[in-house]
């Protein structure tokens, strides 16, 4: 999750590091010179082929589309690009279950539909052409115009076969009139060329006054599909955000938010509760991990819908909810939880884990503004318990403040550089180096997983870099991009965009790549475990061979010294 962001008062940078479609893909042109390129949205009729290839992952997100469970086809397909990069046909399967994915959840978010409600035509249209400009100053490639206006129309394709969408905005139309619409509007725009910002906001401005006329949909509600389309069509970490997750995004940054202090997972008839954050609500009002939230506020969350449920959960600091809980072996029971703010740990299970070797652990589960000032502390910590080697350990880590992982890495990284961005617009591009002069010399071993992203791996590939350390455990995520926060000032809330690629201190990109261990270790331990803390040394395959290789580092350390000493006599 690195992210920049940007304030609407200050020009300061902090980074942080389908197929139910019914509609064929309009073809649109994008014109560059004298040279036409045909771009034609993504297919709904792949072929499928036999187990363990790419198409094989395509038969099975299919049979996830059709069940409607886009957000685990959207995993899916996200799961199988790590494993087939180059293929076109998953990369567009993902952007149409992203597509679906994410009106589900737009429309299950009361600050979106409050947003969407409040706005008018010319209003919406202005929202539209301050999230294109900001596309064409800050994204990190030059955006695909044609791509971008294609996708905008699926977007509002596949809207229009939402029955929330439909219900809200278009509750008297019929299925023969819509049908009718869209078949209007894909014969007067096939064939058109879109080579421009402007280009793409004409496409956009002709649907939506044109579906307004055939079938009374607002221009509001069209020019919002065109926006949100747009950005999925970007890549898979570019997203348009509401008033609510704009403020969540904030206050992830600042390391606290207002909630009930749990993590969750959707499914279709429950959330289940994947972490409990320490001293939250629901951690004191005994709620653990493995619990699944079966109703809000009297409401199934069958028959709510699981988006439209976790929603509820949200509100204004002091306000109270009730949630119905259901776990194994106990009768359900019903909790009247009061929201608050709650801190977010990003520094956990500071403690000595080898006591004849003393062999340190900090755990970091994502880097923040506060990452740096507890990580010090733990560092201190730790000494006064005679530490002589140390592990950290970011499995499971999804990344944060780009600055935050530098800041880290400098603590053992005396000197050179620790990351360097890349991208298209200058402002972008920048090397990180080591400023302190006085960093910690103990052996450092670094704990890694598929789960540890962005900011996890610019830390862990710069103490593999730098050979500061070594890198234990599974291959990394694979995420080598930097997100910028950007403010929407039209209608509130804001937009995500990839800015810049990232790159090791040799110059290694991270992006679909990641960071390979040192020394491989296959997982045993539970990713719940991991991400909470609780497993124990004897479960913890990886942990057991870090302490091993940090006790190893001790050894040959001290020998060292001693060999010195014996020659300096």
């Amino acid at each position: 999750m690195d992210i920049l962001y940007r304030t609407k008062s200050s020009t300061r940078w902090l980074f942080l590091a389908i197929s139910l479609l019914v509609f064929q893909p309009l073809t649109l042109s994008a014109q560059t010179g004298t040279q036409t390129n045909e771009f034609t949205a993504p297919s709904i009729t792949d072929d499928i082929a036999h187990p363990e290839t790419a198409d094989h992952f395509i038969e099975q997100g299919r049979k996830l589309e059709s069940s409607g469970s886009w957000g685990d086809a959207l995993s899916l397909y996200q799961k199988a690009i790590k494993s087939y990069p180059n293929n076109e046909k998953l990369v567009e399967r993902r952007t149409i279950a992203r597509i679906h994915y994410d009106l589900q959840r737009r429309y299950s978010d009361n600050s979106f539909r409050k947003t969407l409600l409040a706005s008018n035509g010319t209003e919406s249209l202005n929202v539209y052409s301050e999230v294109l400009l900001k596309v064409q100053s800050y994204y990190v490639d030059q955006p695909d115009w044609a791509r971008l206006a294609s996708f905008g129309l699926h977007s509002l394709e596949v809207a229009l076969r939402s029955p929330d969408f439909r219900q809200m905005n278009i509750p008297k139309s019929s299925e023969t009139e819509i049908q009718s619409a869209v078949e209007k509007i894909r014969t007067s725009l096939s064939g058109q060329t879109v080579s421009s910002r402007h280009d793409a906001y004409v496409i956009a401005s002709t649907v939506a006054n044109r579906m307004d006329q055939l079938i009374g949909l607002p221009v509001r509600s069209t020019i919002y599909e065109f926006t949100n389309g747009a950005i999925a069509a970007l890549d898979p970490y570019s997203s348009y955000m509401s008033d609510s997750q704009y403020g969540e995004a904030m206050s992830q940054i600042e390391g606290n938010f207002v909630g009930l202090g749990v993590e969750l997972r959707t499914h279709d008839d429950h959330l289940e509760i994947v972490s409990v954050i320490p001293g939250g609500p629901a951690h004191n009002a005994n709620v653990a991990e493995d619990d699944r939230i079966i109703a809000v506020d009297g409401l199934g969350v069958k028959e709510t819908g699981s988006e439209k449920s976790a929603d509820m959960l949200r509100g204004l600091e002091g306000s109270f909810v009730s949630i119905t809980v259901q776990r194994e072996g106990m009768k359900t029971q019903s909790i009247r939880l009061q929201r608050r703010r709650v801190d977010i740990p990003s520094v956990e299970d500071v403690k000595i884990v080898d006591n004849v070797n003393k062999v340190g652990y900090i755990r970091l589960t994502n880097f923040q503004k506060k990452t740096i000032r507890d990580f010090d502390n733990a560092l201190w910590k730790l000494h006064g318990q005679g530490m002589q080697s140390l592990i950290v350990d970011v499995r499971g880590n999804p990344g944060g403040l780009l600055s935050a992982s530098v800041d880290v890495a400098n603590r053992f990284v005396s000197s050179g550089v620790i990351v360097s961005t890349r991208g298209r617009n200058p402002i972008e591009d920048y090397t990180h180096r080591a400023e302190i002069a006085n960093t910690w010399r103990v052996p450092l071993v670094v704990l890694i997983d598929e789960n540890s992203a962005s900011a996890s791996e610019i830390f862990a590939a710069a103490i593999r870099d730098h050979r500061r350390g070594t890198i234990v455990g599974h291959q990394s995520f694979g995420k080598g991009s930097v997100q910028g926060i950007f403010p929407l000032n039209v209608s509130g809330g804001g937009v995500r965009l990839t800015t810049a690629k990232f790159y090791s201190p040799h110059g290694k990109p991270i992006s679909e790549v990641g960071v390979a261990p040192d020394v491989k270790v296959q997982v045993t331990a539970k990713a719940s475990d991991i991400s909470t803390g609780s497993s124990q040394n004897g479960n913890d395959s990886a942990l057991r061979v870090g302490i091993r290789v940090a006790s190893q580092a001790v050894a040959m350390r001290q020998k060292n010294i001693q060999q010195r000493s014996i020659a300096g006599r």
